[in-house]
């Protein structure tokens, strides 16, 4: 019974951390584009803000993910399912084109 207790508790964190990842890493992303969108009409104030607010989400994403990384490495264990598959691919995804728009802007940048 008690086993049960645990499991669920496990269970329910994981997923409370999977939707975590995949929030942030959905915010960090949508903040990255529309800062390239600003770029491209040489709002590149409003740009640079907005990347800073992807890099803020990417980050509180990566937290969540480390807790996992943590709790693993300490023993614990994590319950690995769809859910947190889909959050890791989020959260890739945005640290990707983080990295990609960082630099598409920096290309807008240097033509003005």
């Amino acid at each position: 019974m008690a086993e049960d207790v645990l499991m669920d508790a496990a269970v329910e964190e994981s997923m409370m951390e999977s939707f975590n990842i995949i929030a942030h890493a959905g915010d960090a992303r949508s903040f990255a584009f529309m800062a390239l969108q600003a770029a491209k009409k040489g709002d590149f104030e409003e740009a640079d803000k907005l990347m800073a607010d992807a890099e803020k989400a990417s980050n509180e994403a990566h937290e969540g993910q480390t807790k996992l990384l943590f709790r693993e490495t300490s023993g614990g264990k994590n319950i690995i399912n769809v859910l947190l598959i889909h959050g890791q691919d989020h959260l890739m995804t945005a640290m990707l084109a983080i990295d990609l728009i960082k630099e598409m802007i920096d290309l807008y940048r240097d033509k003005k």
